[in-house]
């Protein structure tokens, strides 16, 4: 992967992997430039230097910036920690203070985990003037990628990881539950199996075809009457309650917008998958005191959701 003799880094300018540490974080070369104070010219040169240095092109260039390729992506998860000790060995001892310092926090979610939890987490740190959390979409397919690129610091949801790179704490169990606005549907809360076959269904679904409870259904030989598709959990739940419609989500989802809207959450007459809920980061930053902050945030938050009573725990 390397030019450089394993054996012996002499050779190798360490100064170079501070640019590829700014280039993977920003996603661009001119905002790293910024970053490092140094013109773009100069930043272009380095990331040269690098492509030489590894053997492999490193970043591809993309309308909005760069994209690392693989081989960049790899030799980032051994970079970044590696900056961080030296960083640590130069300055001592870092530390972070809400209360003083400035920082913000970029967060991976599907939109049903931020309905549920976002709330929560801006609640804990509204007091503080120099936290900003910044939420992006992430779906389980894409959470790790997007970490391990830099575009966020940490993912909530159902994605799991088993390497040495990453780490992961189980926050909570979630399942499905079905939402209606009784007054436009009037089915009883507890649904009978052809009563659930029969409502019209609004489907949650990136292909607009089917979903998890089709796939159940399959198995049953049953069919269920699906109206219409979204992608979006919280849009399906606006759709909820202003249709006469019976809509399948995740029970974290469904009983956040159900108390929102004033809308029906009652169990599907199916046996649909349960899972966890995890909060993953990288394991280069397991040691920084603001990201070891705002983990505890998270955590924090995900007890005031259940306790609150709104949480697929506390429904038991």
């Amino acid at each position: 992967m390397s030019n450089i003799d394993r054996g012996d880094i002499s050779s190798a300018d360490l100064n170079l992997l501070v640019v590829f540490d700014a280039v993977m974080r920003e996603g661009s070369i001119s905002a790293a430039a910024q970053v490092l104070h140094r013109s773009q010219p100069a930043v272009s040169a380095s990331v040269a230097r690098l492509r030489r240095q590894f053997g492999d092109e490193l970043f591809v260039r993309t309308r909005t910036g760069v994209r690392p390729t693989p081989v960049a992506i790899e030799v980032y998860r051994w970079v970044s920690p590696g900056l961080d000790y030296l960083r640590r060995a130069v300055l001592g001892e870092a530390s972070f203070d809400p209360e003083r310092d400035r920082r913000d926090f970029v967060v991976g979610m599907s939109d049903d985990v931020e309905a549920a939890l976002l709330p929560h987490v801006l609640d804990r740190t509204r007091e503080f003037a120099g936290v900003r959390v910044l939420s992006r979409p992430a779906s389980s397919a894409t959470a790790v990628e997007m970490i391990d690129v830099g575009e966020i610091e940490l993912a909530v949801g159902a994605a799991t990881v088993t390497d040495a790179h990453h780490r992961t704490r189980r926050l909570f169990a979630s399942g499905h539950s079905c939402i209606f606005n009784p007054r436009l549907l009037p089915l009883p809360s507890e649904l009978s199996l052809e009563e659930y076959l029969d409502a019209p269904h609004l489907l949650i679904s990136f292909d607009g075809r089917r979903g998890v409870v089709d796939d159940v259904l399959d198995g049953m030989a049953r069919t269920r009457t699906v109206v219409g598709s979204t992608a979006q959990f919280a849009s399906a739940a606006i759709q909820s309650a202003t249709l006469p419609v019976l809509c399948t989500m995740p029970t974290h989802a469904a009983l956040r917008f159900a108390a929102a809207l004033d809308l029906t959450v009652c169990e599907p007459p199916i046996p649909l998958p349960h899972y966890d809920i995890n909060l993953i980061w990288h394991a280069a930053a397991g040691a920084d005191p603001a990201h070891e902050w705002f983990r505890e945030v998270v955590v924090d938050a995900v007890d005031r959701f259940v306790s609150g009573g709104d949480s697929p725990a506390a429904r038991g």
